[in-house]
């Protein structure tokens, strides 16, 4: 018997079906560790994890009842950068650390980010429409209506990591840039830049509004009927951080009734969408799958990261990205609020 068991939920490890833990197993390599996977299930997990050192999450959500029944787990490693699948609250009352993986697709994240943004202004989507249907003529006086990119105004929601990195893509084709977030200091926008603002100021002002909020409690339907209402009718929503950051029935009427321009979206509210979700129909929308992180380099790299949690966590170190810093400060969890998925306790 292994001196490490490491738990983690039955199924296909990330987007491999059968790929199994070598990337993971890495770091692990002479410290006598196995991952073991255990049915998807609550009850089943719980009792299955009881006596596991450590946890590999992925695939399921890891609640307060299986945190509970943890009796020796030193981590419940993610990797992701959504933290939203554990209970932190609940990790962090029992003393366990939880860690994600918030730094290593930000520069894919960003160039997804970008290029719909650029793909919506474009109206890139519906251009290559024309095209295929015969319709060659329709293009140029469509673009005809629209001013260059120059000049144009960006608001970021929320200014982490794949902001940052935007923002970056961003500043050389000429467009002033705003940005909203409570949860880091403003001198930190103007190097990338950035004017600090005001939430009603980057919704009123900007022909871009890019999303990249976490989904914590806080964050949950955080855009609303409301907020919509306020931004131009030319504006371009863009969201490649999650889905559940906003009311997507507002943005629906949003869309039908003028109130904004467009929408280019990496994440919805419910993934994958019903087939009558009205997103799916609309020509000034842009879908791609949740994707934005995905390359080559990602996945080995994200599953290398969760090995090195791994590892640090059974030989009694501190891991390098924890999401509850109250468990080191042994701090009150009801009073603990997580900290921004994006950029994470150690930006």
């Amino acid at each position: 018997m292994p001196k490490f068991r490491i738990l983690t939920p039955a199924g296909a490890s990330f987007t491999t079906a059968g790929g199994g833990y070598d990337h993971e197993m890495e770091a692990l390599a002479g410290l006598d560790a196995e991952i073991i996977e255990a049915p998807a299930e609550e009850a089943a997990f719980a009792e299955a994890a009881r006596t596991a050192d450590a946890v590999y999450a992925k695939g399921m959500k890891i609640t307060a009842k299986i945190i509970n029944s943890l009796q020796s787990c030193r981590a419940i490693v993610l990797g992701s950068v959504g933290v939203d699948s554990v209970d932190v609250l609940a990790a962090t009352a029992k003393g366990i650390p939880v860690t994600n993986v918030p730094d290593t697709f930000i520069e894919e994240v960003a160039d997804h980010a970008m290029t719909l943004m650029l793909a919506g202004f474009r109206r890139l989507v519906e251009q290559d429409r024309m095209v295929r249907d015969g319709r060659w003529r329709e293009g140029r006086p469509q673009l005809l209506q629209f001013p260059r990119l120059l000049g144009q105004t960006l608001g970021f929601i929320a200014f982490g990591h794949v902001a940052r990195a935007m923002a970056l893509r961003a500043r050389p084709f000429g467009v002033h840039m705003l940005a909203h977030d409570p949860y880091i200091e403003e001198l930190v926008m103007p190097p990338y830049g950035v004017e600090p603002a005001t939430l009603d100021e980057v919704l009123t002002r900007s022909d871009f509004v890019s999303m990249h909020a976490p989904a914590t409690p806080e964050a949950q339907g955080m855009l609303t009927e409301k907020h919509f209402r306020m931004m131009k009718p030319n504006a371009i929503f863009i969201n490649t951080g999650r889905g559940t950051t906003v009311d997507e029935a507002a943005l629906i009427t949003a869309l039908q009734q003028g109130w904004i321009a467009g929408a280019v979206l990496d994440v919805l509210e419910q993934e994958p969408p019903r087939q009558d979700n009205p997103l799916l129909k609309m020509d000034n929308v842009i879908l791609t799958a949740h994707v934005a992180s995905a390359s080559a380099r990602f996945d080995p790299a994200r599953k290398r990261r969760v090995g090195q949690e791994l590892a640090l966590a059974l030989t009694g170190r501190w891991p390098m990205s924890c999401v509850n810093p109250a468990v080191l400060a042994n701090l009150n969890a009801r009073r603990w609020q997580p900290e921004s998925m994006e950029r994470g306790p150690n930006s």
